[in-house]
């Protein structure tokens, strides 16, 4: 849910101001301790500002408290690459602990950010983030520590895998030499100064399927997790070009953004369907980009004038996908404030409240942590209630069934205290995740 995972990522442009998907946060380093809360209360922080939804009221409830844990460019984790096995098992699982201590119940690990693994795959190369050398062993099992970690703490952990993306550069010759993407050539896309896996091509998509799917059967996931990344996000003046790919494969399809719609329609079902038979209990959900189209060029869209919508430019029908319950959850990222001129929090939540209505999906909300006292942001970022006034909001829609953070980062220095305001708001009582 969507920065170099979510900063260094391509910028989506709101018509009026620029609006960046989560991956493109900046890359950053470590977290320090959360506060501990108390009693309904976090230490050191005045109770007051948004209130509790009433439906929650002061008791135990059943609702998703996530945070997203992103590992690509090491941007909550590791803080560098290159640092010992000890040292990032210890610093992993101290992001777990945070997560225990502000109440939450799902950590959202990405293990999969560039077409590499967190895991011993034997598919693809162990991950640049951990090593600094893309395809160098670790030493240990990431993935598999935050798996039992987290159940011991009682944490959902569900593994986030971006399935086409293969580098946040253009050169493959820095790739791994084992790496899929060398071997196979003819599978990669360059564009916008990165490297994507062609989403036309059958054999790419049965590839990714096999490698996400190895984790999943390897490791006792909660949930298996894609963010807003399927055809790239627009670059001004760049063509993606899988025109090959079209004429081979896109016979009776229609247009070529059919095409390409069609082809993210068959990853969603088959990863869906992959999942289920793998491990039945497991739960898949997507966090998509917030907006799906705008009512201006669609009546059935929001009330917004994003310049980016996913329908149109990440070919990702994703309300199609709610409505046709394909997926178990979604997390819209609605990563903007109350108020926000082109892309209204207040607008789109019971937008896509209206569309999970009468859905087996599930609908959790994608919140935008890390602008909270960013300087760069809009004054409403400055508030240390503009979170919690999101989940007070939220309460009032009884489609919305929690909250997603991002990320792992900025619930540890929670610059301003709006993690904790939440905390204090929202969280008194542990509560269990939806299932």
């Amino acid at each position: 849910m969507g920065r170099v995972s979510r900063r260094a990522f391509a910028v989506a442009a709101l018509s009026a101001l620029t609006m960046a998907p989560r991956a493109s946060a900046a890359p950053g380093h470590g977290s320090g301790a959360g506060p501990e809360i108390q009693g309904g209360e976090v230490r050191g922080e005045e109770v007051r500002g948004a209130a509790a939804p009433e439906r929650r009221g002061g008791a135990a409830a059943t609702e998703m408290r996530g945070m997203w844990l992103a590992t690509v460019a090491n941007r909550d984790w590791p803080s560098r690459p290159g640092l010992t096995a000890d040292v990032q098992r210890r610093d992993l699982i101290a992001h777990l602990d945070l997560a225990v201590r502000y109440r939450l119940n799902t950590v959202i690990f990405q293990v999969r950010p560039t077409a590499d693994a967190l895991w011993p795959s034997p598919h693809e190369p162990w991950s640049e983030c951990l090593t600094g050398v893309q395809g160098r062993d670790p030493g240990w099992d990431p993935l598999g520590t935050a798996v039992r970690e987290a159940h011991a703490r009682g944490l959902e952990l569900h593994a986030w895998f971006n399935p086409y993306r293969v580098a946040v550069h253009a050169d493959p010759s820095r790739l791994a030499a084992s790496h899929p993407a060398r071997r196979n050539p003819d599978w990669v896309v360059p564009y916008g100064g990165k490297l994507y896996y062609n989403p036309g091509l059958p054999e790419v998509r049965a590839f990714v399927q096999q490698a996400m799917l190895d984790a999943v059967r390897r490791y006792p996931v909660d949930g298996v997790h894609f963010d807003d990344y399927f055809y790239p996000y627009p670059v001004a003046g760049q063509t993606f070009d899988d025109g090959v790919a079209y004429r081979t494969h896109g016979a009776g399809a229609g247009s070529r953004a059919a095409w390409r719609r069609n082809n993210i329609d068959l990853l969603v079902r088959e990863t869906a369907a992959g999942v289920k038979e793998i491990r039945p209990a497991a739960q898949f959900g997507i966090s998509p980009f917030g907006v799906w189209r705008n009512a201006g060029t669609d009546a059935r869209g929001s009330a917004t004038r994003a310049g980016v919508q996913t329908y149109d430019d990440l070919h990702a029908d994703t309300r199609k996908w709610v409505k046709e319950g394909w997926i178990d959850y979604i997390v819209p990222q609605l990563y903007w404030h109350i108020g926000q001129d082109a892309a209204d929090y207040a607008e789109l939540l019971p937008w896509w409240a209206e569309v999970a209505r009468g859905s087996r999906t599930k609908l959790y909300i994608g919140e935008a942590l890390y602008k909270a006292g960013d300087p760069a942001q809009d004054d409403a970022w400055s508030e240390k209630d503009e979170l919690s006034r999101h989940l007070a909001l939220a309460g009032r829609h009884a489609e919305v069934r929690g909250h997603v953070f991002f990320a792992a980062r900025d619930v540890g220095t929670d610059r301003i205290g709006a993690m904790a305001r939440v905390a204090a708001d929202h969280y008194a009582q542990p509560a269990g995740a939806p299932r």
